[in-house]
């Protein structure tokens, strides 16, 4: 295969991956209504309650970036709060880990039985078939994703792309390019996704896929850090709040990154579960952290819009 055909194929295959994670979003959106806003609005006064709302929305709609989205556009209409929206977010860091941990169990080769079972579904006269747009493009992410797999194995052999992911031993500029294709392609799922086939290829080495993930976690924040800037003060303390969590994760965690993917990559089971493993390990331990300290964190925020619109 010549080197453009390559090229194309790998392009073609990641714009059918994103093509159908938005469209898989869309259809279940559409499919939840108007019932999303209440049950949403009903389960958040409970911290707790609404870190698990956030979580399984997340793993439903698997986009932690449209979940953060639709939390600050609720927080900007007065449907939900800044605290609740807060713990919605942090339930929306683990439930994203899901995409990660079926590729990483190399699954994707489910996608065609979704898509069958998804047309199949849309084709019933009752009720349930509204649900079989969704179970379809459910299967055509992890279908799309197979053929990225495909696409990239040829590059194995490639110089110039060798030469290239040798600067991923550089862990600040791993960071630095995982949060720029995030904010580039607006999906840390895909760049999560991408991380991971990359590894499993042998295009990178397991070591090395973690920064990029880190960096991932923060250029997530920056779709709904975008979208609140035409929004009322609450809904930037939201949108703020999301980037200012995972950007303070990081830079804790940056100090000690080699014995953190030391131990990661010591109970991962196999090296393609590593960027998995090191996801939910990630987020494990930030959401802990922030949940528990949720409300001096609400006020410290507060505190410092106050300070700004006074000054």
């Amino acid at each position: 295969m010549q080197n453009y055909q390559i090229v194309f194929s790998i392009v073609s295959s990641v714009v059918l991956f994103l093509f159908g994670l938005g469209a898989f979003s869309t259809e279940l959106k559409l499919a939840a209504g108007n019932k999303l806003e209440w049950i949403v609005k009903k389960l958040t006064a409970n911290r707790f309650i609404g870190f698990v709302v956030g979580l399984f929305f997340t793993v439903i709609i698997q986009s932690s970036a449209a979940i953060s989205s639709l939390a600050v556009s609720f927080v900007d209409s007065g449907i939900l709060s800044f605290a609740g929206a807060l713990s919605i977010i942090l339930g929306s860091y683990i439930g994203t880990s899901a995409t990660a941990w079926l590729v990483s169990f190399k699954l994707t080769s489910i996608g065609p039985i979704f898509i069958v079972l998804g047309a199949l579904l849309s084709a019933l006269p009752w009720k349930i078939k509204v649900f079989g747009k969704g179970v379809f493009y459910f299967g055509f992410i992890f279908f799309s994703l197979d053929l990225v797999s495909t696409s990239i194995a040829p590059l194995k052999e490639s110089v110039l792309l060798t030469s290239l992911l040798l600067h991923t031993s550089n862990s600040l500029i791993s960071i630095l390019a995982g949060l720029l294709l995030t904010i580039v392609m607006q999906s840390s799922t895909v760049v999560t996704g991408l991380t991971i086939i990359f590894v499993q290829q042998g295009l990178i080495e397991p070591i090395n896929s973690i920064p990029i993930i880190l960096g991932a976690n923060i250029g997530t924040t920056f779709t709904a850090l975008f979208a609140s800037l035409r929004m009322n003060r609450n809904a930037k303390k939201v949108a703020l709040s999301n980037t200012l969590i995972n950007s303070i994760g990081v830079a804790v965690l940056y100090p000690f990154l080699d014995e953190f993917s030391n131990y990661v990559i010591e109970i991962s089971p196999n090296p393609s579960m590593v960027v998995a493993m090191a996801h939910l390990s990630f987020n494990l331990v930030l959401v802990s952290i922030f949940l528990v300290m949720l409300t001096p964190f609400v006020k410290f925020i507060d505190r410092f819009f106050e300070s700004e619109k006074a000054s």
